[in-house]
Parts: C-alpha cells; structure tokens; sequence
C-alpha cells in the first residue's frame, strides 16, 4: 500500500512539474507590429545606381602622324568652333606610299557618309521638333477652353523640350561631321601636293564648341593617326547611364518614367528612359558574381537650373518604374510569407492572429500589391516571429502606414 501511495505521488508530482512548465512556456500577448492594409496607386520600379556622363561627347583626335605640341587647354576651358586644338608638326617629306593614301580617301569617303546622314537626322529632328511645338500650341488652346487635362498640356510642353534637345544634339553631329570632312579633305591635299620646303605645323582645331571635359596628352609626345588630343563636350546636356540586370532590362520600355535620387541635391529630380541598348555585357559584382548587365539612357527632364551642380561621371541612383496599378491593395512586404505553395499573411482579429491566404499581383521593394484575400482598413502584422501562430493573443503595435507605394 505505501508502494501504491508513493507511486501515485511521483505521479501528481510530476503531473504538476509538467503544469507549471506548461504554465510558465505558455505565451501571453505577444508583441507585433501591424500595418494598414490600403488602396493607392502601386509602382513597381527597377532601383539601381548609375553615372551621368555628357550626351554628345567628341573626341578630337589627330589626323596625321608627327610630334605634337604641348596642348594649352586643361579640363574645364571653354572652347569655340575652329579654335586651334594642338598642333602637329609633320615629318620633312609629307609623301605616302599608295596604302596610306588609300586609307585616307577611305577616310575621306566615311566623313561625306557620315555627314550625309547627320544632315538627314538634322531634318528629322527639325520635323519632330516642328510637330511638337504644333501639339504644344494646340494642348495648351484645348486647355484654356476646358476641353483637355493639365496633364496633357505637361505631357506637350515635355515632348517639346525633348525634341528640341534631340535637334541640338543633331545639329551638333553635324558641325563635328562637317569639321571631319574639311579636315580629311585638307589632310589629302596636303599629301598630293607633296613636299614643297620645310614642313609647316598642321593646326588641329576644334570642330564644335564647348568644355573641355578630358586632356588625352598633355605633354609634346610623338602621335599617330587616330591618337584621342582631348574630349569637347556641353556639360549643361548630361545624360544618366544605368547598368541594371538583364532579367530587369526586359521589362523597361523606352518613356518609362525615372526618379532620380541621392544626386547630392535638394529633392528628386525627374527623368525618361530614351533608349534600352539592346546588348547586354558581363560584369563582376562586389561579391564576386559574374552578371549580365544592360545599360539604359535615362534623359533628365528637371529643368537644368535645378541641377547645375551635376558633371560629366557623377554617380546617382535612379528609380525606373516598370509597373503602375491604379486603385491597388497595397500591405509591406514584410508581412508576405509563404506557406506550402501559397503566399500567406497573419491578419489580427479580435486581439488575436489568424492566418491568411491571399493572391499577390506584384511585389516591389518595401511593398507589395495584393489582387485577393484582403481588403482596406485591415489590419497585418510586418516580420511575424516563429512564436506567431493562428488563435495567438497579440499585442498591438503600430508600424508605418503603407500608404506610399514607392
């Protein structure tokens, strides 16, 4: 009998260990962060860093081979049309042998091409421009009479500004087109003729005007044909180049809208994708990866009074946009996770967490938009812990609204 009683309390005790461990394991509250389920607009965006660099950039290069003079201009010199780039003095017996002066003919025959077809882009450009000061005109009379949006009216005045940004650059390719013409053709004659006494200096001069952005050789050198002098270029018309991953270039069209941060000035500034290179390249990640990389133009829009500052190869970050959603269910995409083949949230009711299935349409850094499974004005819980489960008690904390789906 005292066998059976000392049996039955072991038992009750240890019945009673596993209660109070029971007891003291048990959660109470626990805490979470919760966030507003809301509606909004939603854009998905491509965000990656990238450098401005000057949109046309000619490199002036020499003609001949021969000893070049030291070059008086440094990086930041303004330069006029025709002013004397370098100098070059050629050997004593400026004569070549037949292939020589088959390359140059060559040469010459490439910069009547070359001009030939900046004269075209030159009058397309006009056209264009032309077109879209008409719009202009007609937006902003549709507008006065109530019979058109402001947004149109925006969308007009950028188209024109665009295009005449797209005449200047054309304009500019072909004054350097016809400066290499003049140059090469100079450069021929000069060698058909032949020698007549000592050599002179061959004048290179500058074939638009501008800033000097780059000092290729600064000191007197020996050069040969093709040897880059210095680089001319218009500061004020800066471009933006985004290297993003190929997997992201497939879905960037040319006229995405670009958001352009982190530039070093005040605010964002606003830009457009002009153009997707449709070659990709390789290129090494910080961690050693090899990926495949697109490059991406990004025109900046901000009027150039707002970002003076700027320069050729300064870093930036841009946000391209790939996706809009109009009237979205927006939540953080801290509160997704997955459970079996399904994305899942915990929502709260009722003080406690329930589990819930839902369908997402599309995820994008901090949020995500959701097409079923929850509605506005609820309530789900961001960075869930493993102690979440459905029936447990929490206790309410409030993290940011996701109202912003940027």
């Amino acid at each position: 009998m005292r066998i059976t009683i000392g049996r039955a309390s072991i038992v009750l005790g240890v019945m009673a260990a596993a209660a109070l461990i029971a007891w003291a394991v048990m959660p109470g509250q626990i805490p979470v962060e919760l966030a507003a389920v809301t509606k909004g607009t939603f854009v998905a965006s491509v965000d990656e860093d990238g450098k401005t660099r000057v949109r046309e950039r000619y490199v002036v290069a020499a003609p001949l081979a021969g000893r070049l003079d030291r070059i008086r201009f440094e990086v930041g010199d303004q330069i006029q049309v025709d002013d004397t780039v370098a100098t070059i003095m050629p050997s004593p017996a400026p004569l070549i042998d037949p292939r020589t002066r088959r390359e140059i003919e060559e040469r010459l025959g490439a910069a009547g091409a070359t001009l030939e077809r900046t004269r075209a882009s030159v009058e397309r450009a006009l056209a264009l421009s032309d077109q879209a000061k008409i719009d202009l005109a007609r937006a902003r009379t549709l507008v006065e009479r109530g019979a058109s949006t402001v947004q149109a009216l925006e969308r007009a005045d950028l188209a024109m500004r665009v295009a005449d940004r797209d005449q200047r650059a054309a304009e500019f390719q072909k004054h350097a087109a016809e400066h290499d013409l003049n140059q090469t053709r100079a450069l021929l004659a000069r060698y058909r003729d032949g020698p007549d006494g000592s050599p002179e200096g061959w004048n290179v001069t500058a074939p638009v005007g501008g800033v000097v952005l780059k000092v290729a050789q600064e000191s007197e050198t020996i050069v040969q044909p093709g040897t880059p002098l210095i680089d001319i270029g218009d500061p004020r018309d800066l471009e933006i180049v985004v290297d993003v991953l190929s997997t992201d270039a497939v879905e960037i069209r040319p006229g995405a809208e670009v958001a352009i941060e982190h530039w070093g000035g005040q605010g964002e500034l606003s830009g457009r994708v002009r153009r997707v290179e449709p070659a990709a390249f390789t290129k090494v990640s910080t961690l050693g990866v090899e990926e495949q990389r697109v490059n991406v133009l990004v025109d900046v829009l901000s009027p150039a009074e707002r970002w003076t500052g700027l320069g050729d190869g300064y870093q930036v970050d841009a946000r391209i946009s790939v996706f809009i959603q109009e009237d979205a269910t927006i939540i953080p995409s801290g509160a997704l996770f997955r459970h079996g083949d399904s994305w899942n949230v915990y929502i709260v009711k009722d003080g406690r967490a329930q589990i819930r299935e839902i369908k997402m349409l599309r995820r994008s850094g901090r949020f995500a938009a959701v097409a079923a499974g929850l509605t506005a004005g609820e309530f789900v819980i961001v960075y869930p812990s493993d102690r979440v489960a459905s029936g447990v008690r929490v206790e309410l904390r409030q993290a940011d609204n996701a109202s912003q789906a940027r």
